[in-house]
């Protein structure tokens, strides 16, 4: 009677400590925020190293405490990583990638903590060491007082099997045909495993140059353009879901109107589509490089792969017709000698645009001073007496955390000089709080600003003659977006020409700023549109698609 009380309470001891370490393995993401929940799952890697535990307690007995430290810290690197395993995509919208979110994680951390105080910024640092401590030492215990119960534990076999049996079920569900997320979590192991799988095949050139494809012909001329001006804007976060979500589109409404007003004001017309972009809530870098050069980049390998060859792009295309091609680049601040892939005439980053007024957050620089400084630069005089340009443009003010958000400022010409912005509406821009839980607000503020300066460039300095394209590079981050959205983001095409806008309608395109946009395919799709509109030698009659398009998996 009393051995059989014994074991039982054996029994009963290991389940506090199985409970506690299944629960710190198995937790979800509190969305939309950085939070956790805590989820009715079991935990594969736990029974697996259970069933370990228990034997080698069974076989060698007593378990030193140096062997118990070193599993408390390998739960504590396994609790850590399910953290960044189920954050991340919550917060991005797609699965953490160790090849790009790796190589760019410090900047944005750099970027989420630059506006912090020392104090503040040590405080956190020493308040993560610690909890990460206090973790290390209430993984310990539990294992500890698991080992404990194993060895007090008289029915070791049938505790073996009680453990063992679900591991061998989870393992068995390619052949029993059971869908088992509802009961078990998806092992942090296996998501390590994948990524790394996915960065080997990011670092085999070999191997992923096979996943580039054939590029499209960019042998056509660009006579339908007249030889104006064409500035490509990447719309930083610029998602469909500013359309699809009820809330976000009539938050927008009134900003999307007043575009509209300015576009007819300036006697121009517009018409609309969407494309898939490559990429979702970051590395925007994918999407722009995916229409210049109309390659498939959602493989994390083939953007790399892609900028060591001679692939033509819409830049040479451009270039080999006489035009001055410009990217316009504020939030590239460091060296990118990657960038010689698409051979720009001139490269203007965060130093070389020339912006002398306030540093506006990480970003520093307002999308309408960018803007304001390159046509002063580029397209002030009339084509007539220089060059055509072609400038790509990738955004910043509306990149996430999307805070600070300047203010926009009527004098186009002010905008570009030291006292545009005064200290008080620095001060205000930068007073504002940053959320990575409840992004909305800012995300909302941010794309107002957007609508703000792209509606007064079009009042105030665009050519009338020149041709504007505004695409979003990819989706805002899944805080904004909601879980499940697509990957479409809207495409406008601005001009003076209706019989260019007409080819535009003729490829799918259809007027208006998008409310009813049809969906053209991926990016790549858009660079073959680009080219058939362009080039004049197509019969104004016939089909402006550029081929069929690339099968849409999303």
């Amino acid at each position: 009677m009393n051995l059989k009380a014994s074991g039982t309470n054996a029994l009963l001891r290991l389940v506090l400590p199985l409970l506690v370490l299944n629960a710190v393995l198995t937790f979800g993401n509190d969305w939309p925020g950085i939070g956790v929940v805590f989820e009715p799952r079991l935990s594969v890697e736990l029974l697996a190293g259970a069933v370990l535990l228990l034997l080698w307690t069974r076989w060698r007995g007593v378990v030193s405490l140096r062997v118990l430290s070193m599993l408390g810290g390998l739960v504590l690197v396994l609790v850590l990583l399910r953290y960044v395993e189920v954050t991340v995509p919550a917060l991005l919208g797609r699965p953490v990638s160790l090849y790009w979110d790796g190589r760019h994680g410090w900047q944005v951390l750099r970027m989420a903590t630059m506006d912090m105080p020392v104090w503040q910024l040590t405080g956190s640092g020493l308040f993560v060491l610690a909890g990460g401590a206090l973790l290390f030492v209430l993984l310990r215990l539990q294992i500890v007082a698991l080992s404990e119960g194993f060895r007090r534990c008289a029915t070791s076999r049938g505790l073996v099997l009680a453990l063992i049996a679900p591991v061998l079920f989870w393992f068995a569900q390619p052949w029993v045909g059971r869908d088992t997320r509802s009961l078990f979590a998806e092992p942090v192991s296996v998501a390590v495993y994948r990524a790394g799988t996915q960065l080997r095949d990011a670092l085999a050139p070999g191997r992923s140059a096979a996943l580039l494809g054939p590029s499209p012909v960019f042998s056509g001329n660009l006579n339908a353009l007249g030889g104006v001006d064409v500035i490509l804007i990447f719309s930083e976060a610029y998602g469909a879901v500013t359309f699809d979500d009820a809330e976000i589109a009539v938050s927008l409404k009134p900003s999307r109107q007043l575009l509209a007003q300015a576009l007819s004001d300036s006697g121009r017309g517009v018409v609309s589509a969407r494309v898939l972009s490559p990429t979702f809530g970051g590395a925007s870098w994918l999407a722009h490089s995916a229409l210049l050069s109309g390659i498939d980049t959602r493989d994390p390998g083939s953007y790399d792969v892609l900028l060591t060859t001679d692939r033509p792009t819409l830049v040479s295309h451009f270039a080999g017709h006489g035009y001055r091609t410009v990217a316009l680049m504020p939030g590239l601040q460091r060296p990118w000698p990657e960038g010689a892939y698409y051979g720009f005439s001139r490269y203007a980053d965060v130093d070389a645009i020339g912006y002398p007024g306030p540093a506006f957050g990480y970003w520093r620089i307002p999308d309408q001073a960018a803007l304001a400084l390159l046509h002063a630069q580029e397209l002030a005089q009339p084509v007539s007496g220089r060059s055509p340009r072609f400038v790509v443009f990738p955004t910043v003010s509306s990149h996430a955390p999307f805070r600070p958000v300047p203010p926009y400022v009527g004098d186009w010409d002010a905008v570009q000089g030291v006292s545009a912005y005064s200290p008080e509406m620095l001060d205000k821009a930068l007073a504002e709080p940053v959320s990575w839980s409840d992004p909305l607000p800012a995300y909302l503020q941010s794309m107002r600003y957007s609508f703000e300066w792209l509606s007064g460039y079009m009042r105030e300095r665009a050519a009338s003659g020149s041709l504007i394209i505004v695409i979003g590079d990819h989706q805002p981050i899944a805080a904004v977006s909601g879980r499940g959205a697509s990957w479409e983001v809207p495409v406008h095409v601005f001009s003076a020409d209706a019989a260019l806008l007409a080819r535009f309608e003729r490829a799918g395109f259809r007027a208006g700023l998008g409310e009813d946009a049809a969906l053209l395919g991926g990016m790549p799709d858009l660079t073959r549109i680009l080219l058939s509109v362009f080039n004049d030698s197509s019969d104004d009659r016939g089909d402006y698609s550029g081929g069929a398009p690339s099968p849409i998996q999303r």
